[in-house]
């Protein structure tokens, strides 16, 4: 800062406030003060700065899959609202490792970072500890962590599938196959309990049988599906969890020779961008990522320029039911057993 102040004749207290906005500088000297900058290389040491002023402009946002076209799609609209305030946002992903959850969580404390955005992932002991010692403000993304306290922002999982199966139901579906991740994560306990409810309201019973559990990725989804649809009388009818799982399921449903939605319906949970491109185009359950993603930076910016004591806030946001072709009316003899379909 001394060689810019000299380069461009100013003092040095000048050259500070025009950098860090602190006073107003004449539009004369701020030129002379950006042309000494960009002769010189002049580079602000942010490190530094945070040290002084106590706050590094940075924000930690941990997601689980960052390849999900929801997370995807969500960060990208958290980044542009923080970008607006003036904060930069550091990701990390962490695969639905709880391990690598609690060192990344410990890596963007020690960076410094002025709030936190988790969406988490395991059981949430540490994350609770974590959340309790923090000195800073975390809001809860997609999932909410028993026994903590804090600002979320939540979909209403449970009436989102409730509806998903009711629609079902109503085109004739009895044997509904249902493809979940594991239930340490709130957003799969409530949309098993959407469809275990949507069943129990139609009048119809809950077999276990039908539900297959996986790590929510495409693997997973084949998997499942392809043991689903070998039942001896095997569903008419599949919901699965999340998106990348129905292209797993959709693979199968093609590797064993039948057709969607001729010989098996598809739902799946998250509505993505080539939904309406796939053949047959995948009835969904849509999210509101934009109100999503900007409620979420909302909720964090309020807490970072106001009250930190305030009592935490709970945001429920619906889903929509987005009703494409991959679903239709039971047909005569749809309920088919695997013996059948492997003589055709």
């Amino acid at each position: 800062m001394l060689h810019v102040a000299e380069a461009a004749r100013v003092s040095v207290a000048t050259v500070s406030a025009y950098i860090n906005g602190t006073t107003t500088v004449s539009q004369e000297l701020s030129g002379r003060i950006e042309r000494a900058i960009r002769e010189i290389g002049y580079k602000r040491n942010a490190i530094a700065r945070s040290l002084k002023i106590g706050t590094t402009r940075t924000i930690g946002l941990t997601v689980p899959h960052i390849t999900n076209p929801f997370f995807t799609d969500v960060v990208s609209v958290i980044q542009q609202a923080f970008d607006r305030a003036g904060y930069a946002v550091m990701l990390c992903c962490t695969d639905e490792d709880l391990n690598n959850q609690d060192e990344q969580i410990r890596l963007l404390l020690d960076r410094m970072v002025d709030g936190l955005i988790i969406a988490r992932v395991g059981d949430g002991a540490y994350l609770r500890e974590t959340v309790e010692r923090a000195n800073v403000p975390v809001v809860l993304l997609d999932r909410e962590v028993d026994g903590v306290d804090s600002d979320r922002v939540v979909l209403d999982n449970h009436q989102a599938v409730f509806e998903a199966i009711t629609y079902l139901v109503e085109l004739g579906h009895r044997r509904i196959g249902y493809i979940t991740g594991a239930f340490n994560i709130t957003p799969m306990r409530d949309r098993m309990t959407g469809y275990h409810e949507a069943l129990l309201d139609a009048g119809l019973g809950f077999d276990q049988s039908l539900v297959r559990s996986g790590d929510l990725h495409e693997a997973d989804g084949y998997t499942a599906a392809m043991q689903l649809l070998s039942l001896h009388e095997r569903p008419t009818a599949i919901f699965s969890a999340n998106n990348p799982m129905v292209v797993g399921a959709m693979k199968a449903i093609r590797d064993l020779g039948l057709s969607c939605p001729e010989d098996v319906s598809v739902i799946c949970f998250d509505d993505f961008p080539w939904a309406d491109v796939f053949n047959p185009q995948l009835t969904t359950i849509a999210q509101p990522v934009q109100a999503i993603g900007e409620q979420t930076a909302s909720l964090l910016l309020d807490r970072l320029n106001g009250d930190r004591e305030a009592p935490s806030r709970r945001l429920v946001l619906k889903g929509r039911l987005m009703v494409r072709n991959s679903c239709r009316p039971v047909q005569a003899g749809a309920f088919a057993t695997t013996a059948a379909v492997s003589s055709d």
